[in-house]
């Protein structure tokens, strides 16, 4: 089958689509003892693709894991300082990438998974994927604040996406709000609350796309079926 070098490498669980596209043109891809270019088609079973000198291969299995990560744990593959990854909370055996990271500190719902195409429709903006957060603000938020979460907000000078926010508990001093969004900038959701002047003390993710964390213990997994796994 041919295909475009940068989504064999998202079909072989390498990396999204968009991060193959800048190892190739970095130079770390060659297919058949060359180097290979961004945009290069090549015919996936025959040709012999390999990454930093590592030959790679489509997985012909593929697997999807819901995962609730817990705080304290990196959303990646490996970590150079050594701490836990979400690859280490799922089963091995296939070579598989997070999909809708999640910072050290936050917690809840993400897709490991070593489905290519899958994986650049969740992340890709043009989809608008949307993804929930119940979020533990400092302070009482006030309906002015909400409006300006909802309108969009300013964040490193580019404003945001508008958003959907309701106050899910309202306490003495603090407040846990549902906030949806699509966009997936880093630290967005922290970065739009402090923009309003309300720290974000807790955040977990319960929605991504059609599916939901629910019932799923902190640090578990649930393994989808590909038929559930599908995104229109």
């Amino acid at each position: 089958m041919k295909m475009r070098i940068h989504k064999y490498l998202a079909h072989a669980g390498i990396a999204s689509r968009r991060h193959a596209e800048e190892m190739v043109a970095a130079g770390k891809i060659s297919v058949n003892g060359r180097v290979a270019t961004v945009g290069k088609v090549i015919e996936s079973d025959t040709d012999k693709v390999t990454v930093e000198g590592k030959p790679v291969k489509i997985d012909e299995v593929l697997v999807y894991y819901l995962l609730n990560k817990p705080r304290g744990v990196v959303s990646a593959v490996t970590d150079p300082d050594g701490r836990r990854t979400v690859i280490s909370l799922v089963p091995g055996g296939h070579r598989l990438y997070p999909v809708g990271r999640l910072d050290f500190d936050s917690e809840g719902l993400m897709l490991l998974t070593n489905d290519g195409d899958l994986a650049y429709k969740i992340t890709h903006p043009k989809y608008e994927i949307n993804k929930t957060y119940h979020v533990l603000v400092k302070g009482v938020m006030n309906e002015k604040s909400i409006g300006y979460l909802e309108q969009g907000v300013t964040i490193e000078g580019k404003k945001t996406a508008p958003a959907e926010v309701y106050v899910a508990e309202a306490q003495p001093n603090n407040t846990w709000i549902d906030i949806t969004i699509h966009e997936g900038r880093n630290r967005q959701i922290r970065k739009m609350c402090e923009a309003v002047g309300y720290p974000v003390m807790r955040l977990i993710r319960t929605k991504l796309g059609p599916w939901e964390l629910n019932d799923i213990p902190s640090g578990k997994y649930r393994t989808l079926a590909p038929a559930a796994a599908m995104i229109k």
